[in-house]
């Protein structure tokens, strides 16, 4: 949505206008709904539904908008797209929140799917447009009925991370995620951006109790691989069950390895818990990886490697 910074055309967009395509009707089922969330997008929502109308998909397909109480321009820009679209052979479904209050991202996109009847969902928020390699998410394109089979997105609205919460219902569901080494997004970052009302805590406290409860609660034992202070923070937002179990912290840092422990001193804990910091050819797996990837020459892939791990057996990273 425009107020959270996130939203695209959709991976396939093309370059140029193509020909209109036949209209879904009686006989032809709609097989894609391009999911559109809209607050305050005016900015950007040009932009966004002629990716739409660009698009060079050769099926059916619908636009369905959702303008979750927008006071700028967006509805006239919504109407005047609308109109270009039907022409194209798009048909174009508009829902509106006409109070004075939006209801956030989450409460947008359900509207907006609950009005369509695709097969398939293609979330493109009015903010973002296509580029950038990275996996495919179910937050961006997936069937209908998997979308309600993991459950609708979260509406608690301002600060929600709506849309890592439904990727790990995804999961926990037994979804999957596909890697596509290509440019297909680009996200528009700017002040408005509703990605900043949500607190980088909250995204942190969400993944560690991912962590827990898909990785850690099979594990007796594990070793952080970060002595420093991101393997730190982790340590200390566990719960007391797993902050037992950490084994040890290993590195490459020889000042770290020459002081031998980390002191928890926040602990209330007599004597205070001191967890012992070793060099990562002498560590024991699994191990969960706080390093960052891409950011030492290779050399933290070199020693990750060395080791002929297994990646979701013997490790995972949590950078």
């Amino acid at each position: 949505m425009a107020e959270a910074g996130r939203a695209g055309r959709s991976p396939a967009a093309a370059r140029r206008p193509v020909p209109p395509r036949p209209p879904a009707g009686p006989g032809r089922a709609v097989q894609v709904s391009v999911i559109v969330p809209v607050h305050n997008s005016e900015c950007w929502l040009d932009e966004c539904l002629k990716s739409v109308w660009e698009q060079d998909f050769k099926e059916t397909m619908e636009l369905s908008v959702f303008n979750d109480a927008s006071k700028d321009g967006s509805a006239e820009i919504i109407e005047k797209w609308k109109i270009k679209l039907e022409d194209a052979g798009v048909p174009v479904i508009v829902g509106s929140n006409d109070s004075s209050q939006p209801r956030g991202v989450g409460f947008a996109k359900n509207q907006a799917i609950i009005q369509s009847s695709g097969t398939y969902l293609c979330f493109l928020d009015s903010v973002f447009t296509s580029h950038g390699p990275t996996v495919i998410m179910p937050t961006w394109f997936c069937s209908r009925e998997w979308f309600f089979h993991v459950g609708k997105f979260d509406e608690g609205g301002k600060g929600v991370p709506e849309d890592l919460l439904f990727f790990y219902k995804h999961i926990q569901k037994g979804g999957e995620v596909f890697r596509v080494n290509h440019c297909l997004l680009l996200y528009r970052y700017h002040p408005q951006a509703a990605t900043h009302s949500v607190l980088e805590g909250t995204i942190w406290n969400h993944r560690v109790r991912f962590l827990e409860d898909r990785v850690l609660s099979s594990w007796p034992s594990f070793t952080i691989w970060n002595a420093g202070k991101q393997g730190k923070k982790l340590y200390r937002s566990l719960s007391p069950a797993n902050r037992k179990k950490v084994a040890a912290f290993c590195d490459v840092d020889e000042k770290k390895i020459t002081k031998g422990f980390y002191t928890y001193e926040e602990s209330e804990e007599r004597p205070k818990p001191r967890i012992p910091i070793c060099h990562f050819r002498d560590a024991a797996p699994p191990f969960i990886i706080c390093v960052k990837l891409d950011l030492t020459g290779g050399a933290f892939e070199t020693n990750l490697n060395m080791l002929n791990l297994k990646e979701g057996m013997d490790y995972y990273h949590f950078n």
